[in-house]
Parts: structure tokens; C-alpha cells; sequence
């Protein structure tokens, strides 16, 4: 069985891609959460090369960075991608997009799944992520006819979008009505539910990542178990 090593669901949004998706694909796996901070870098380069999770280990095969699980996965399970060609070319064009761009919308909103924010600002670098996000969001759903940004399923470029959803309820990012419609599409998984749930429940606070977020916006609302 697949063994997945990914860190705390609050905050993690690498982490949550394979995770949703290997779900949402019934690909068995057993989950490993190490949190924040927890072994020191240098402990967890031994299993990760790169230090850092997502960490897929399948056997004396060991797999780093999203991009790479998910395909690595997709060699062996049907379904991770579209299985027609020109919707997983499209679909694999924007995982890609996602996976190294999208730059002021990571840094100015980094996720936080159980909080409420009020951003302070909204530079136009962030707009114009935004603009980009609506433009990629609508040309999928009118393209392949949706409810998926690649069709009728659920595949690996919705589950490269899936912390934007979370991001999106976050800071209420204004997205417009159809693609809103999609980021709520997404919160309504079955998976992105549970990770969610999994999410609030957590009593660990990443310090840094609180102070970061903070630095761009506003407490509304805290949803999250106490802190200890």
C-alpha cells in the first residue's frame, strides 16, 4: 500500500492535492501527518529528498513534489488524468500552470483553511492572478462541459485547484459567478469535506504561518478547535 506523508491540513496546500485526489480516485493509501516544525528538516530529508511533503513512498520507490505523485499515480491508475486526449492535455496545461505560477495569490493569501480574513489590500499583481484564475476556470468548464474544470470527473487538475477553493472561502476572493459556483463545487467534495473537518480540528498553531497571514489581512472569524 501506498504510504503518504503530508503535513498539518490547516495550513498544508501542497499536501492536500495528492491526498484529495488518491481520495477521490479510491487509490488506497496510508496517511502519515507530520506537523509543522515537528521533525526538523534535516530528519525528514532521510525519507523526502527535497525535505519537504507531499512524500509519496510506494515500496522502496519514493516519490517527492505533487506534480511528480500525481504522476506517478497516473501511470498506474486510471482516471487520475482525463482519458481523452485533448481534455487531459488541457487538463495537464493547467495543473502545470497552477503548480508554477499563480505567485501573489500563494503568497498574499496562503491557506488557511479554518479562519476568516479580510484582506488589506488587493495589489493589481493579485488581480491580475485572479483575472487569470477566472479566464483558465471558465475556458475548462466551457470547454469540456463541466462540473469539472476537465469534465464530468473529479481528476488531478481539480485537485491542483482544490486549495484555491479553500482559499477563495478564506479571503472571499471575488471570483465571479461561474467560476465561484466551481470553487463551491469543490468545497463540496467528499474529500475536500473531510479534510476540512480534519482541518478545524486540529489544535497545532504553525507560528510563523499564523504571523505571515496576518501580515496580509485582517481576522474575521477563527472556526478552528482551541489552540494548545
Amino acid at each position: 500500500m501506498y504510504e503518504l506523508y503530508i503535513a498539518n491540513k490547516n495550513y498544508s496546500s501542497w499536501s492536500l492535492r495528492p491526498w484529495v485526489l488518491m481520495h477521490e480516485a479510491g487509490i488506497e493509501f496510508r496517511e502519515h501527518l507530520i506537523p509543522f516544525g515537528g521533525i526538523g528538516w534535516e530528519n525528514f530529508r532521510k525519507l523526502s529528498p527535497s525535505g519537504k511533503v507531499p512524500c509519496l513512498v510506494d515500496g522502496k520507490t519514493v516519490v517527492w513534489d505533487s506534480l511528480a505523485v500525481v504522476e506517478y499515480l497516473a501511470e498506474r491508475h486510471r482516471g487520475v488524468w482525463p482519458q481523452e486526449a485533448r481534455a487531459r492535455a488541457w487538463a495537464r496545461s493547467a495543473a502545470a500552470e497552477m503548480h508554477s505560477g499563480f505567485t501573489e495569490l500563494r503568497n498574499r493569501c496562503s491557506m488557511s483553511c479554518g479562519v476568516r480574513m479580510r484582506l488589506h489590500a488587493t495589489p493589481p499583481a493579485l488581480m491580475q492572478d485572479l483575472a487569470r484564475l477566472r479566464t483558465l476556470w471558465t475556458d475548462g468548464l466551457d470547454r469540456f462541459g463541466g462540473p469539472f474544470l476537465a469534465g464530468e470527473s473529479f481528476t488531478a487538475v481539480d485537485a491542483f485547484f482544490a486549495p484555491v477553493a479553500f482559499r477563495a472561502q478564506t479571503y472571499d476572493l471575488e471570483l465571479g459567478p461561474g467560476p465561484a459556483a466551481y470553487a463551491q463545487r469543490l468545497l463540496e467534495v467528499p474529500a475536500m469535506r473531510r479534510w476540512y473537518a480534519a482541518a478545524l480540528a486540529e489544535t497545532f498553531r504553525d507560528v510563523p504561518h499564523e504571523a505571515e497571514i496576518l501580515e496580509m489581512a485582517s481576522l474575521i472569524l477563527d472556526l478552528r478547535a482551541p489552540a494548545q
